[in-house]
């Protein structure tokens, strides 16, 4: 193993955070503002780059480990959380919005992940968080969530966070799985990812659920949410009051203003 070995609990339901148990020495990574609390002796350190802590030597190899997250879209620097002090510590990481933790045992993954590019979490030092290229252009332009997802690649354990309720799905080799593209977690890298057009332009103008899907071919894993981010941010923007209230609230504050001043 050449990841460290690191011990772990998951606590809630819906608004989960996972708490990571660190033998001296040991240490985790996390994504910028992820944490949630930490016992005394633990040192948190930024660190730049991928947090695999194999990213070549001198400035070059940090710069282009660094750079495969800027790409995906996150943050040049990572936090690294190292028990430095005696006996067993603890530190917990939250999930940012209501949703699952999944602990994934790369280890039993042969060793590599395939994921959104916001669902990596924390990870057991030594696990490299990269970028992965789509094969296909189609899935590139249209797959909703880019033309690069993450990749985590090591031995270790990492934690994907995912929205609402993550159901796992094993495919059979030529088992081919349909799946609307926000709504994709991961997978491992023997599925077959490709994206697909909705088929009648009835279904595609009217349907409500987009122009395009993911199509998966097994064999291999894969997990899905039942809430994307992107679609419980759209819900709430589309509910909330713009420019001081929303049409039916304005109308009923404007009618009450209106009583009491006579009109």
């Amino acid at each position: 193993m050449n990841n460290h070995e690191i011990d772990y609990k998951i606590y809630g339901d819906d608004m989960q955070f996972v708490e990571v148990e660190l033998d001296p020495q040991e240490t985790v990574i996390a994504e910028a503002g992820s944490f949630m609390m930490m016992d005394d002796d633990i040192h948190m350190e930024t660190i730049f780059g991928d947090g695999s802590g194999n990213s070549g030597s001198g400035l070059m190899g940090k710069l282009f480990s660094a750079g495969k997250r800027v790409i995906t879209g996150e943050s040049l620097f990572m936090t690294a959380f190292t028990n430095q002090g005696i006996g067993k510590k603890h530190v917990s990481f939250a999930s940012p919005y209501p949703g699952k933790i999944i602990p994934m045992d790369l280890s039993e993954l042969n060793g590599k992940i395939i994921c959104q590019k916001d669902a990596f979490l924390a990870a057991a030092k030594g696990v490299s968080v990269g970028i992965e290229f789509q094969r296909k252009i189609g899935a590139g332009f249209f797959g909703g969530e880019g033309f690069i997802m993450q990749k985590l690649e090591g031995d270790g354990l990492a934690f994907v966070h995912a929205g609402g309720t993550i159901t796992k799905k094993e495919l059979l080799p030529g088992q081919t799985l349909r799946v609307d593209t926000g709504c994709l977690v991961a997978m491992t890298s023997s599925v077959d990812y490709d994206i697909e057009f909705v088929k009648g332009v009835k279904t595609a103008l009217f349907g409500g659920e987009g122009l395009f899907f993911a199509t998966l071919r097994g064999p291999g894993t894969v997990w899905v949410q039942s809430l994307p981010f992107s679609r419980l941010a759209s819900r709430v923007f589309a509910a909330a009051p713009h420019r001081g209230g929303g049409k039916d609230e304005g109308s009923v504050a404007r009618g009450i203003f209106d009583m009491f001043n006579g009109d």
